[in-house]
């Protein structure tokens, strides 16, 4: 498939599957994930990541939280409907986790299991940041939810775009005024909620240097890209090399 056709389809697809024939051997499929608040960029980076991916033969799967199979997207739309900012801190916690069960059965097992390469704008540290620090859920009802629901499965990596609240915050604003005209339940919230997610985002990373890489997300998209491309091809040299087990 020309590689030009391949980056319309990502461009315009929220989950697309690529696979790329004639490949070096890569016995093990990898979840990447992507974490950040609002406007930092992830989705930008997510395809940065699938070009990089094509570039280097990796067949790969772009997908999202929430959402991701049919059945989770259609939560999704509950979770960020403006309608719905009167929801419980449980009930959205609870709904994250019903649209990443379906997402995991249906979406990322298989693909992983295929020895395909799964990139996911978001996952269960998000959970973490925003119905933990952000909510104030305690974090030992999110894991033990993390624990029952995912049976053991974590990301190989992760890539957190850091930035502060209000400087994503703005970007969000003029992202969903040129998208919808609106913004979404989340981008509703307060700095303060947002400067709580952050610090939970950071603590996470702090906890698991060897799975988290910090990107400053106020860089420019440029710099941001280029750290991006050399941290997922040396990722794929190791695996190569057999040293990422």
């Amino acid at each position: 498939m020309p590689r030009e056709i391949l980056l319309r389809l990502w461009q315009s697809c929220k989950i697309i599957r690529v696979t790329v024939n004639h490949q070096p051997a890569l016995p093990y499929g990898r979840l990447i994930t992507l974490e950040g608040i609002e406007g930092a960029g992830k989705t930008t980076q997510r395809d940065v990541i699938c070009e990089t991916l094509i570039e280097q033969r990796v067949p790969f799967l772009k997908t999202r939280e929430p959402g991701g199979s049919d059945i989770a997207e259609r939560m999704r739309a509950l979770l960020l409907d403006q309608a719905n900012q009167g929801m419980s801190a449980t009930a959205e916690l609870l709904l994250m986790f019903a649209a990443r069960a379906e997402h995991l059965h249906k979406t990322i097992l298989p693909a992983l299991s295929s020895g395909t390469w799964v990139i996911c704008d978001r996952f269960t540290d998000a959970s973490y940041a925003y119905q933990g620090g952000g909510r104030g859920i305690d974090a030992q009802h999110i894991r033990h939810l993390e624990n029952w629901v995912q049976d053991g499965l974590r990301p190989h990596l992760t890539l957190l775009f850091d930035l502060p609240p209000t400087v994503g915050l703005a970007r969000a604003q003029r992202r969903a005024t040129a998208a919808t005209g609106h913004p979404d339940r989340f981008e509703l919230e307060t700095v303060a909620f947002f400067e709580r997610v952050r610090s939970v985002y950071l603590t996470l990373a702090e906890q698991d240097q060897a799975r988290f890489r910090v990107i400053d997300a106020t860089q420019p998209q440029a710099a941001v890209t280029a750290q991006v491309q050399t941290i997922i091809i040396s990722q794929v040299n190791e695996l190569r090399q057999g040293s990422w087990a």
